[in-house]
C-alpha cells in the first residue's frame, strides 16, 4: 500500500500535475548541467585556487563519482520517507552546497562543496522521477511526461558545458554554480504546494548494510572505467572493477537474502524491468562513447577554441527535443514498442555509421552523425524508462528509477571506457615510430610538442581521426545488435504482458 497524495490511479492528469513536472525539471536540468559545467571554469579555478594535480581531477570528479554511488540509496530511501520529502532535503543541500562552491576559497572547500553537490544529485534523480510516475497514472500522458523528462536530462549535459563558457566569459568562475539557486529556491517553494507525497506505507528496516555494499560495488567500476580512456588498461584501473565486480556480487547476494532488501528482487520478476535496465546501459554506451571522440575532434582536430566547439556541439542536440515525443505519439497511435526501440537503435547505429566515414575535415558529417546517435538514443530511452517505470509498482518507484539511472552511469562509463580503448589502439598503432613518446599516447600530448616536430600535428590528427573511424565501426555493430536484442526481448515482453503492472491502493496523506 503506497501513502500518497496523487492523482487516483488511471485518473489523467490536469494542469496541477503539468505544472507541477514544469517545476521538477528544473532540478533535474541543473543536475544534469552540473556533469559538464566546469568544462571552461576549471582554468580560472586553477588561477584563483591553485589546486595540485590530483586536487584538480576531484574537483571534476568527485561530483559524478557520489552521484553514482548514491544513486540506489536514495532511489531506496525515498519510497521509505517520501518522494517529495527527500527531493525538498536534496534541494535544500544542493542549494546550499551551490553557495558555498560559488564562493570556496580553497580547493579542499570546493571539493567538498562537489561533494555535497553530488549527494543533493543523488536525491533529485530518482525523486523526480518517482514522483512523476505517481502523478501520471495515465499511461499516454505519463509516456509523454517522461519523454520530456528524457530530453531535459541529455539537453542538460550538451547546455552544461555551454553555460559555463559563457558565464565564465562575463563573470567569475562561482557563477556557474550560482545559477542553480533560482531554480532550488522556487522548487522549495512551489514543491509542498504542487507535488504529491509518495512512499511505500509497510517498507520494512531500512537495510543499512547495503549502502556501504552498493557505493562499494558502483564507485571502484565507475573509477577504473572512466580511467582507462586516458590512461589505457592499467593493472591499478583492473584491479578497481574487478573489486567494484567482487563487491556487486556481495550487494546482489545481500538484496536477494535480506529480510528488507534496499532493491527488492521482485522488481526484476516483472516483465520488462531487466530488459530495460539492460537496453538503457546500452544506449547510455553509445551517446557517451561517441561523446568522448566528437568533443576532442572539434577542438583539437579541426582546431577550435573550447567554447565554439561547445557552440558547435549544441546543434546536434536541436533534434532531440522531437525524438521522444515523436516516439511517445507513434506507440499510442498503435505501433508496437519493440518496433520503435529497435528503430531507435537502428537509428543510432546509423549514426556511428556516418562517424565511421569522417576525416580530418569533416567538422558537417560529424555534427550530423551525433544528431543521429541522439535522436536514435533519446528514441531509446524514453521508451524503456517508460516501460520500466509502468512495469514497476507506485511503492518502489524511487528504487526502479535509481536502478535505470544507476545503468546509465554505467554504461556512460562502459562507452568510453570500450570505444575509448579502440581509439587509442588504432591512434597509436598508426602514429610512426619515431614520433615522441608523448606524441604517440594522446593526440593532446602530440600537439602540445608539434611545434617541435614538423608535420606532427597533421599526422597526430588523421591518427586520432581514424581511431574515431574504428571506434564508430564497433559502436554501429554493438547498436545494430541492440536492435536485434530489443526486437527479441520486448517483443517477448509485448506478447506475454498485455496490461501493465496494476497501480496499488492509494490512501490519503
Amino acid at each position: 500500500m503506497t501513502n500518497s497524495t496523487s492523482t487516483p490511479s488511471g485518473a489523467r492528469a490536469g494542469r496541477r500535475e503539468w505544472t507541477a513536472l514544469g517545476v521538477l525539471m528544473l532540478p533535474l536540468l541543473l543536475v544534469s548541467m552540473d556533469v559538464s559545467v566546469l568544462y571552461f571554469a576549471i582554468p580560472s579555478i586553477s588561477a584563483d585556487l591553485e589546486p595540485t594535480g590530483t586536487q584538480q581531477l576531484w574537483i571534476f570528479d568527485i561530483y559524478a563519482f557520489v552521484l553514482a554511488g548514491l544513486l540506489m540509496t536514495m532511489g531506496s530511501l525515498g519510497d521509505r520517507i517520501g518522494h517529495r520529502r527527500l527531493l525538498l532535503i536534496g534541494a535544500a543541500a544542493f542549494g546550499t552546497a551551490s553557495l558555498a562552491a560559488a564562493y570556496a576559497n580553497s580547493a579542499e572547500m570546493l571539493i567538498a562543496a562537489r561533494a555535497v553537490l553530488g549527494i543533493g544529485g543523488a536525491t533529485l534523480m530518482p525523486s523526480t522521477m518517482a514522483l512523476l510516475r505517481t502523478m501520471f497514472t495515465d499511461p499516454g500522458q505519463r509516456a509523454k511526461a517522461i519523454g520530456l523528462w528524457s530530453g531535459v536530462m541529455t539537453a542538460g549535459i550538451a547546455l552544461g558545458s555551454v553555460m559555463s563558457g559563457v558565464l565564465v566569459e562575463y563573470f567569475w568562475w562561482g557563477s556557474v554554480f550560482l545559477v542553480n539557486l533560482p531554480a532550488m529556491a522556487l522548487l522549495l517553494i512551489l514543491g509542498p504546494a504542487l507535488l504529491p507525497e509518495s512512499r511505500n506505507a509497510t517498507p520494512g528496516r531500512f537495510d543499512r548494510l547495503s549502502v556501504p555494499l552498493s557505493m562499494a560495488a558502483v564507485l571502484p567500476v565507475v573509477y577504473g572505467l572512466k580511467e582507462i580512456p586516458s590512461e589505457g588498461w592499467n593493472v591499478r584501473y583492473v584491479v578497481s572493477i574487478t573489486v567494484g565486480l567482487l563487491f556487486a556480487a556481495l550487494f546482489v547476494h545481500r538484496q536477494r537474502t535480506a529480510a528488507s532488501p534496499m532493491i527488492d528482487p521482485a522488481l526484476f520478476r516483472g516483465r520488462g524491468f531487466a530488459p530495460s535496465v539492460a537496453l538503457n546501459l546500452v544506449s547510455a554506451f553509445g551517446i557517451m562513447g561517441s561523446a568522448y571522440f566528437t568533443t576532442q575532434y572539434l577542438q583539437s582536430v579541426l582546431d577550435k577554441s573550447a567554447l565554439e566547439a561547445a557552440l558547435w556541439a549544441l546543434l546536434p542536440s536541436v533534434p532531440i527535443g522531437a525524438a521522444a515525443p515523436v516516439a511517445t505519439a507513434l506507440v499510442q497511435k498503435g505501433v508496437n514498442r519493440a518496433s520503435v526501440v529497435t528503430a531507435g537503435f537502428a537509428i543510432a547505429a546509423a549514426g556511428f555509421a556516418l562517424l565511421a566515414f569522417a576525416g580530418s575535415d569533416s567538422m558537417w558529417l560529424v555534427l550530423a552523425s551525433c544528431g543521429v546517435l541522439a535522436v536514435g538514443g533519446v528514441t531509446v530511452m524514453s521508451q524503456i524508462m517508460d516501460l520500466a517505470m509502468g512495469t514497476a509498482p507506485v511503492e518502489r518507484a524511487g528504487a526502479a528509477s535509481s536502478l535505470m539511472e544507476t545503468g546509465a552511469e554505467f554504461g556512460g562509463a562502459l562507452g568510453m571506457a570500450v570505444l575509448g580503448s579502440i581509439g587509442t589502439a588504432v591512434y597509436r598503432h598508426d602514429m610512426p615510430a619515431s614520433a615522441p613518446d608523448v606524441a604517440r599516447e594522446t593526440l593532446g600530448g602530440a600537439l602540445a610538442v608539434a611545434d617541435r616536430v614538423p608535420g606532427l600535428a597533421t599526422v597526430a590528427r588523421e591518427a586520432f581521426t581514424n581511431g574515431m573511424q574504428g571506434a564508430a565501426i564497433a559502436g554501429a555493430v554493438l547498436l545494430a545488435g541492440a536492435a536485434v536484442l530489443a526486437a527479441v526481448t520486448l517483443r517477448r515482453v509485448e506478447l506475454h504482458t498485455p496490461q501493465e503492472a496494476p497501480e496499488p491502493e492509494k490512501v490519503p496523506a
